[in-house]
């Protein structure tokens, strides 16, 4: 017995050397890819010294004696620290992911590479200023040397991601970064999917009157009516299924309510109290780590920019300089249509277009597969733009027998000179610089907010698409791609683009809010992505004669709700002071504490406190009620809670209160009674998820901030250390937005909001702040993966400045790159 026992503990022991060793060795190969900063390193590529000065929040100053040269800094600086992640944008734009994922990624591919962005990016190129053109060059050139600086001192494959998945990397292109400026469009883009849920909810409804009521317009004078799907497609099956294909971390299509956001305002000097100009931007993106931001400040001929650049891109998107700074949000402008393209029933590779049956464009294209037998596709274009696979948010359920859907796109445009706007940007210096420098660009769109040292404005830059007054859908339902009223007519001008100049309250903001009213075909968008932090913003702009840059900071970090203190009074209103006493332990109990604990609530989405979690539940299992029995498995598409349908249907706006009637039930039920009912199924699934002491409920338990690495954060065990997750404030209407997933099992978790914050000060720019949701290093040994988190999830900001010698009073390293003999 004690020489089995001998032996089993020496077994014991040799594994755990083993497990030890191969976590040292594990560790010892993640932690070749670190970069060094302190160096100096002979290079090819550049005219002069380059010198990077690391802060101490790892913020790169880079200086050099040419632009080209600050642009190579920049383009070794983000494969310094994003290598991954720029690699995957690029593979992810190339439709390579499969290469690398296997099947898993297929679809992906499949769909990137019938949209072609990255040819249409490569031809590109040639269309870009000379100024734009070297940057471009230069910044591949700096992403190259650092990639051949890893290859000769075998530092890791410059990630530790690269030795779990075999991802070879090729050298970087110019057309590489504008390939990545046009994928953002894709992933700030949510007309597509609206396009495909309204005509599928359209199908799904008996009475079209309701369609209005589920998918609102923003408040204001909207359309009156549409015509019914199904009357421009007849023989469509009137019914929905449950969306077929299977949410993918690596998709880059939006879920519906997580294409484009973002905050911005700016105060003019008479509404300053410093007599400066203020500007507050903060974009909402999908949270990840690393964030899609990485801040950089270059020293141009022209001067220093600082800001929130993307990895792969050679300039500061969004940030300031030292005479303007510019902020960007989603403008919501409705560059997206989908075009239902008849087939020849004689020849199928023909289709229908005013003039008659012509053939597509077309030519192969292969897909490599991991560990599986290459995919040969058919790339088809009509003259409205590429056929997409009907897997595409379940296009096919929409799509006629004997036609194909395409789709319009103004990113789709192989001239796109967007690139040199966003470089052009970093040379102006004022508002109206600006303004002109923008003219070209073409998308994603954006609302541009602008303050120069005496002048606030706002423009909103990108194509906007010319659609014909007879438009059969006005761009809102997909349309029969053969009628000659339906396609494109080229381009609106510019300067019919909306522009807010110098506003005479001294105050202008976007939230992603309805710009303006205009009738159609000038309308600019039906599909607006805010109606409701819009108010909030006014109200606090309002209550204060000037401001300063804490009170911009305050209304960033603001966690009130709105939407929770315009609809609780509507969907309690027959419940606060009604029913009888009950005992302990008792649903009719549970429901009076719930109410009690509403009545004294002031509407704020404070981590912290029980009631947001209670009212959240509350309006998502009361939304719920409401649509199952009308859109059946399609009610599983509407996530989130659409504020304007509740309040349409309490309020019994043109007939809504019909919703509150459960069709497939004999009795005919009222709001009150499924308002009560709702509160009911919230607070079982609360009981069932966090326990039934209501007044102990933490909204923060449940609206954790999931930045999650897109590729590890799924790995048993390797997750814990890859992912970062936050307790967090705010909501999905809230000025601090944490939009919800809306998917179950976790419903509230945060995963869509500001990856970016900065405030920017013009009386003294150099006490700007900002700061991103993670940290500048995508490695996960490097300690600054995720040095700005806590600051971020706290509402804390670090110094934006661009005076040289504080960043070396502090740096954390120095690079030289000087040329090589």
């Amino acid at each position: 017995m004690g020489l089995i026992f001998r032996w089993l503990l020496r077994l014991a022991a040799g594994l755990v050397f083993l497990v030890v060793a191969a976590i040292a060795l594990v560790y010892y190969l993640a932690s070749q890819s670190l970069p060094e900063y302190n160096q100096t390193l002979q290079v090819d590529g550049v005219t002069a010294p380059v010198e990077i000065v690391r802060d101490n929040n790892n913020v790169p100053h880079i200086f050099a004696a040419s632009d080209p040269d600050v642009f190579f800094g920049l383009g070794y600086v983000h494969a310094q620290d994003r290598l991954w992640q720029m690699t995957m944008l690029r593979r992810t734009v190339q439709g390579r992911l499969s290469e690398v994922f296997g099947q898993r990624t297929v679809s992906i591919d499949r769909l990137m590479r019938r949209l072609d962005l990255y040819r249409l990016a490569q031809q590109s190129v040639g269309a870009q200023d000379s100024y734009t053109a070297a940057a471009l060059r230069a910044y591949a050139a700096g992403v190259n040397t650092r990639l051949t600086e890893i290859n000769d001192k075998a530092l890791g494959r410059g990630a530790p991601e690269m030795f779990i998945f075999n991802a070879p990397v090729a050298p970087w292109q110019p057309a590489d970064s504008i390939a990545i400026l046009k994928l953002m469009g894709l992933q700030l883009s949510g007309h597509l999917e609206e396009e495909v849920l309204r005509a599928r909810t359209s199908l799904m409804l008996n009475d079209q009157a309701r369609l209005l009521d589920i998918l609102p317009d923003a408040p204001g004078p909207g359309v009156a009516a549409l015509p019914e799907y199904a009357s421009m497609f007849p023989g469509l099956p009137r019914y929905a299924t449950q969306r077929k294909e299977a949410d993918n971390p690596l998709s880059p299509l939006p879920k519906r309510g997580l294409a484009g956001a973002s905050n911005a305002w700016a105060a003019a000097p008479s509404r300053s109290a410093s007599g400066g100009t203020l500007l507050a931007n903060d974009p909402h993106l999908g949270f990840s780590t690393p964030s899609s931001w990485y801040l950089a400040r270059m020293e141009l001929a022209k001067g220093g920019v600082i800001g929130g650049s993307i990895p792969g891109m050679p300039t500061v998107l969004l940030g300031r300089s030292e005479r303007l700074g510019w902020g960007l949000t989603s403008s919501y402008m409705d560059d997206q249509d989908l075009f239902i393209e008849k087939l020849n029933p004689d020849n199928p590779e023909e289709y229908l277009t005013p003039d008659g049956y012509k053939s597509f464009e077309s030519r192969p294209s292969i897909i490599e597969i991991k560990d599986a037998a290459p995919i040969t596709l058919t790339l088809r274009w009509t003259e409205n733009g590429p056929v997409l696979p009907g897997t595409v948010y379940d296009l096919e359920t929409i799509t006629p027998p004997g036609h194909v859907v395409s789709i319009g796109w103004t990113v789709l445009d192989p001239q796109d000179r967007s690139m040199s706007a966003a470089m052009a940007l970093l040379g102006s210096g004022s508002v109206d610089e600006a303004i002109r420098a923008t003219e070209h660009y073409v998308g994603p769109s954006q609302n541009l907010t602008l303050a120069d040292r005496e002048t606030v404005a706002m423009k909103m830059v990108g194509a906007v698409p010319r659609r014909d007054a007879a438009h059969q859908s006005q761009g809102r339902l997909p349309s029969q791609g053969w009628r000659i009223e339906n396609r494109w007519q080229g381009r609106m001008p510019y300067a019919s683009n909306p522009e807010f100049l110098s506003p005479v309250g001294g105050l202008l903001g976007n939230t992603n809010n309805k710009l303006l009213e205009r009738p159609f075909p000038n309308h600019i968008s039906f599909v607006w992505g805010d109606t409701q932090r819009v108010t909030r913003w006014q109200r606090l702009m309002q209550s204060r004669e000037v401001h300063t840059r804490d009170s911009f900071i305050e209304a960033q970090l603001d966690p009130v709700s709105p939407t929770a203190r315009t609809l609780l009074p509507l969907i309690g209103a027959d419940l606060w002071f009604t029913g009888e006493a009950a005992p302990e332990g008792t649903p009719e109990r549970q429901r009076q504490i719930a109410l009690a604990l509403l009545a004294e609530w002031n509407g704020e989405m404070n981590e912290h406190l029980p009631e947001p979690l209670i009212y959240a539940a509350w309006v998502r299992a009361l939304q719920k009620r409401l649509i199952t029995d009308e859109l059946g498995p399609l009610a599983s598409e509407f996530k989130h809670v659409e504020p304007l349908f509740i309040e349409r249907v309490f309020k019994d706006v043109d007939g809504a209160s019909a919703w509150c009637d459960i069709q497939q039930s004999a009795p005919q039920e009222d709001c009150t009674e499924i308002a009560r009912l709702a509160l009911d199924d919230a607070l079982v699934w609360i009981a069932e998820r966090y326990g039934t002491a209501l007044e102990s409920l933490r909204w923060g338990d449940a609206h954790q901030a999931t930045h999650d690495h897109p590729v590890l954060g799924e790995v048993p065990v390797l997750r814990y250390f890859v992912n970062i997750r936050q307790s967090t404030s705010g909501g999905d209407n809230t000025l601090q937005r944490g939009r919800t997933s809306g998917e179950d099992p976790d419903p509230f978790q945060n995963v869509h909001g500001a990856a970016y914050r900065g405030v920017y000060d013009f009386a003294d720019p150099d006490s700007s702040v900002f700061v991103i949701s993670t940290g500048q290093s995508g490695h996960f040994l490097s300690r600054y993966y995720d040095d700005q988190a806590q600051l971020w999830r706290r509402g804390e900001y670090i110094p934006m400045s661009l005076d040289s010698e504080l960043a070396r009073a502090a740096a954390v390293g120095i690079t030289q790159l000087v040329p090589r003999p």
